[in-house]
């Protein structure tokens, strides 16, 4: 289940990636948010049910509904219109429990996992910065890095699970977090540009006084 519930991860950070830079209007982003917000619920509550105490299975379970609240959260917010600061500050709450959860995913032997949980880590606190601090200038650096990660981390490593190929290694996941920083760095540098020519053309745009 768990698998499955990863890969729509990939497919709903992917769309509020694009709401974020504009491209999907937010109510419409919305929708998906409810579907696998969700799914992300009712998944984890199944896996506690039949984990029977295993610790390893319930921390997989506690991670997914970290997910699920902050996707069900979004649709809210979303079709409410209400301001975004306790998902700004839910969202520190996640980033800090993905750094701890990628130094837990190290100790099982699977540092993949350990470098997706904190490319993770640095997606929520962005989400911090956005809506809790209100860095609106964080925005498209926010969305663009948001849709460069949701395939590296979600998509792409459930299928390989699904396909029962998963591999787990230092050198996957040096590589990971070498694509992770890319990812961060690219999303940086059009967020920067954007903002520069916005206030390129507001300036030269701007009434002369008389």
């Amino acid at each position: 289940m768990g698998n499955v519930g990863l890969l729509y991860v990939g497919a709903v950070l992917f769309i509020n990636g694009l709401m974020l830079i504009g491209v999907i209007p937010g109510k419409s982003a919305a929708i998906l948010n409810f579907f696998v917000g969700g799914m992300q619920v009712v998944f984890p509550t199944i896996i506690l049910i039949q984990a029977d105490n295993d610790p390893g299975i319930i921390l997989g379970a506690a991670g997914l509904y970290l997910f699920g609240f902050t996707y069900l959260y979004v649709g809210i917010l979303q079709l409410t219109g209400l301001s975004g600061e306790g998902l700004g500050w839910f969202s520190l709450f996640v980033s800090v429990c993905a750094v701890v959860i990628g130094f837990i995913q190290l100790t099982l032997d699977d540092p993949v996992f350990a470098v997706i949980w904190w490319i993770w880590a640095v997606l929520w606190f962005l989400f911090f910065l956005l809506l809790g601090l209100n860095m609106d200038s964080l925005t498209l650096t926010t969305g663009w890095f948001t849709i460069l990660i949701s395939h590296l981390t979600g998509t792409i490593p459930a299928f390989v699970l699904l396909l029962g190929r998963y591999e787990s290694n230092t050198t996957l996941a040096l590589t990971l977090a070498a694509l992770g920083v890319l990812a961060l760095a690219i999303a940086v540098t059009i967020g920067r540009r954007s903002s520069a020519a916005a206030e390129s053309e507001a300036s030269t745009t701007a009434p002369i006084a008389t």
